[in-house]
């Protein structure tokens, strides 16, 4: 009986010695990377489906003390964006958990919306930030049309139904109609800019107008809070022995054994010309 005692006391000394180290653990900083063009869809890049997962498990496991964000977009959809943001900033008020962003090449148009998720954001020196504006671009082919003999023909149910067809001579009133759809957006862009960075921004006419700059200006205009990198910027707050936890979202088996090789390379083209129009 004694022998069983004793074995329960040992055994009972090494389950509350494991409790302590186990609630002596450092820091925990969930690190989720939003890499690439922000569209719709499971299959997108950054799209607010195909992220929900790995945002959900960052806040939600292991008690983490902040949430950091590593970013690298030049943009996409608006309200993929807006959706992702949202998430991010639901979860973050209902665990009381602080959001960090981190900029790698850049946080421009959708890419900023997502920073602006983050309680503060940090940037390397040549990050590219800004861009506070929205687009839209088409072709127009009825010219090419036109030479080759062939003729466009369409009949709608609603004046608006052939709204901006690329087949035929574009409409003033259908220009008019798409400026003000963009102005709108735009307008709950800048919103969700002054919002998230209240008190922060600095009064200038150029912040909403798209252009975009480097890290250190964006600091002095007050679009980022420091020129930093992830690891070192969460050590100087969390300790020398903070941890880091990854998510991101999950590729499926099809996609790793490149069943979307079209649909990849098309993407790849656009992602590629957003970037490019940010010099990089």
């Amino acid at each position: 009986m004694s022998r069983l005692v004793g074995g329960g006391h040992r055994l009972y000394i090494a389950v509350m010695q494991m409790i302590q180290r186990i609630r002596k653990r450092p820091p925990l900083v969930a690190v989720i990377r939003l890499q690439g063009m922000i569209s719709s869809g499971p299959r997108g890049p950054l799209s607010d489906e195909a992220l929900a997962p790995a945002i959900e498990r960052a806040f939600r496991k292991g008690k983490p003390a902040a949430v950091a964000l590593l970013i690298n977009s030049p943009g996409g959809s608006p309200v993929q964006s807006s959706l992702i943001a949202a998430r991010i900033r639901r979860l973050a008020d209902e665990k009381s958990v602080p959001v960090y962003a981190f900029v790698e090449d850049t946080a421009a148009s959708g890419g900023y919306w997502l920073a602006c998720a983050a309680d503060e954001i940090h940037a390397d020196r040549s990050s590219v930030i800004g861009s506070i504006g929205v687009i839209s671009a088409s072709f127009g082919a009825h010219v090419l049309l036109s030479r080759q003999g062939l003729e466009r023909r369409v009949h709608t149910a609603g004046k608006s139904k052939s709204m901006l067809d690329p087949f035929q001579p574009e409409k003033e009133e259908d220009v008019t109609r798409l400026k003000a759809l963009l102005g709108d957006i735009h307008a709950a862009f800048i919103d969700h800019v002054k919002d998230r960075r209240a008190g922060k921004l600095q009064e200038s006419e150029d912040i909403f107008t798209g252009e975009f700059w480097l890290a250190e200006k964006a600091q002095a205009l007050g679009l980022v809070d420091g020129i930093g990198h992830l690891v070192p910027v969460m050590k100087a707050k969390f300790g020398e022995k903070v941890r880091f936890r990854r998510y991101g979202p999950k590729r499926g088996l099809l996609s790793r054994f490149g069943a979307r090789v079209v649909s990849d390379a098309l993407q790849g083209v656009e992602e590629r010309a957003a970037y490019a129009r940010l010099g990089l």
